[in-house]
């Protein structure tokens, strides 16, 4: 379930721990909306500043130890904890693409339903996959504005010479998220 439209209820969020530091989580009626890296309070008074004024909508901060069961967060956080534990290498969450359109929401939706766990895809290669061959500059924005990092993963995309590329979340993130999925060998320390 994917919706599109804009959001008078309320966003509920929570931060979670996790392998690459505390994760801002975010959910709609319709699903999970924004993942944010790095969640401390700086992020976090960012991120839920921006969320208020594009969706409309009112926060409310579910607390994440424990967190309830009837949260709109509770799925999600089950599977980020199994993503990050290698016993779950596909997210089956309701999305809520709100925050992304036009070509940024068409190449994330590609990178979303075509590269899976544990491979990789040029910035060229998917700018193609989209008909925008030559748009590579293009497919690195769209990653860079990407709502839903780890869920929609930008940390596989990296470029043809075989560079990471850029990444929201820092470079040493990108290279623990492939890591985990087996792209890259385990950092050392």
């Amino acid at each position: 379930m994917n919706s599109t439209a804009p959001h008078r209820g309320c966003v509920e969020w929570a931060v979670v721990g996790s392998d690459i530091g505390p994760l801002l989580l975010a959910a709609t009626g319709a699903g999970l909306v924004h993942v944010a890296f790095h969640a401390d309070e700086k992020v976090r008074t960012r991120a839920l500043a921006q969320l208020a004024s594009r969706l409309g909508a009112q926060l409310v901060a579910v607390p994440a130890d424990p967190l309830p069961a009837s949260s709109r967060l509770a799925e999600p956080v089950r599977q980020f904890a199994g993503y990050f534990a290698g016993t779950l290498r596909q997210f089956s969450l309701p999305l809520d693409w709100s925050l992304t359109s036009g070509f940024h929401r068409q190449v994330l939706r590609e990178l979303n339903d075509s590269v899976p766990y544990g491979s990789v895809v040029g910035y060229g290669d998917l700018a193609a996959r989209v008909g925008q061959p030559g748009g590579a500059q293009a497919v690195g924005a769209a990653m860079g504005s990407n709502p839903l990092p780890v869920v929609v993963p930008c940390h596989r995309v990296v470029e043809s010479g075989g560079g990471l590329g850029g990444f929201g979340g820092g470079p040493e993130t990108k290279r623990t998220l492939l890591a985990l999925e087996g792209v890259l060998p385990q950092p050392l320390f």
